[in-house]
């Protein structure tokens, strides 16, 4: 089966997450800070916290801002459901922006309307399909209204701005989250990683996620008890804030730092496979390829097509099991978020967001991954031009 994504996990992979588990510690050990510094020193970022997914990490950074309940937090809805969630779990208010069609990333001029009617406290631009967003103008527009950023890069580990730097580094934003679920650009499993420039946040953020405690004897605030003769209690902790309990293991850890050494390979791969469906798709009747100039910048975590199903033969779904009989598993990212019950419920619709609407009705992810063969790929564009121009 070609399926539209998966892990590449290497027998060198299992062997060093076997000697973590055989000699190493577990969990809160060293290899969690290895692994948490590999992951700034390649993106460019001073620090970084490991946490026990993406959404975890999202749901981290908004409670880290401190903004109080019922705060706006502008997003796209043409996201996985944790996006907006996040926002949610913090007691905040998700308010949904369109999209700009030939990306499926955040439209900077409907940002720029909403943020003057509204006022918001934060922005989640999400680097949709590894794509990223035009972050030097998002952050001129938070900038002028002191409104804070965080990226959801959950798709965008391996990526650049256009501006050269790697997403992740912070230079437009106060914090950035990457998910390593087994289709991400590397995987520990499940996992996640918050980037920061920021000391504080970073402080705030390790706490939080381990249930609010701390160790730091500078900021302890019951001293008759942290103390014995003047000297710190090696026993004593305090918790001062509501945390959780978002740990990584360091057998997650030690997966994390072995695929870090190979994630420059698994963008060249993937750059290479993009280039190829670009340069075979392109003319090919009724099929729209989003942002071609951007694979250089993308760490291309999908490669989603628009499709006119009005004329075609097939539906989506009827195109999908043909592709499945022939051994191809396609998927559709995103649902509208808007679209779930859950938020159905709490008045949410898709009014206002006509491009997320016509996106979401004529997209389709295809297969790409780093092990994906050449010919896996050649017969992925076979199939699917026979079956779009019968």
């Amino acid at each position: 089966m070609i399926t539209y994504s998966r892990q590449n996990v290497s027998f060198l992979d299992a062997f060093r997450v076997a000697w973590q588990v055989k000699f190493k510690s577990l969990t809160q050990g060293e290899k969690i800070r290895e692994f948490e510094f590999k992951v700034a020193e390649y993106v460019g970022a001073r620090y970084a916290v490991a946490v026990s997914s993406g959404t975890a990490g999202l749901h981290l950074a908004h409670l880290a801002l401190g903004h109080p309940e019922g705060a706006n937090v502008v997003t796209s809805p043409i996201s996985f459901v944790a996006t907006a969630n996040s926002i949610i779990y913090a007691s905040q208010n998700p308010i949904f922006v369109d999209i700009e069609l030939n990306s499926g990333n955040l439209s900077v001029e409907e940002l720029r309307k909403t943020i003057e009617t509204l006022d918001v406290k934060t922005i989640v631009p999400v680097h949709y399909a590894g794509t990223p967003c035009d972050m030097k103008k998002i952050y001129e527009i938070a900038k002028n209204k002191r409104i804070n950023i965080i990226e959801d890069a959950a798709h965008a580990l391996g990526g650049y701005y256009e501006s050269g730097e790697k997403i992740g580094s912070c230079n437009f934003s106060d914090m950035t989250v990457f998910s390593f679920h087994p289709v991400k650009s590397i995987t520990t499993g499940e996992g996640g990683m918050i980037t920061t420039n920021d000391e504080h946040l970073y402080k705030k953020l390790l706490q939080l996620r381990t249930h609010g405690i701390h160790k730091n004897e500078y900021e302890f605030e019951e001293k008759f008890i942290a103390y014995t003769d003047r000297i710190p209690n090696t026993w004593y902790y305090e918790m001062n804030m509501l945390g959780y309990h978002y740990r990584m293991t360091d057998i997650q850890a030690a997966l994390g730092c072995s695929q870090m050494n190979k994630l420059d390979k698994f963008m060249r791969k993937r750059r290479k496979l993009a280039t190829r469906y670009n340069e075979l798709l392109i003319n090919l009747k009724n099929i729209k390829l989003l942002s071609r100039n951007s694979i250089s910048k993308s760490a291309n975590h999908l490669y989603p097509i628009l499709i006119n199903f009005e004329k075609i033969k097939y539906s989506r779904n009827e195109l999908m099991l043909k592709l499945k009989k022939s051994k191809i598993t396609t998927q559709v990212h995103y649902i509208p978020i808007p679209m779930h019950p859950f938020y159905r419920s709490r008045s949410y619709t898709m009014d206002n967001l006509p491009n997320a609407l016509n996106f979401y009705f004529s997209v389709l992810s295809i297969p790409i991954h780093p092990g994906l063969t050449q010919s896996q790929q050649l017969k992925v564009i076979k199939n699917l031009k026979n079956l779009i121009s019968e």
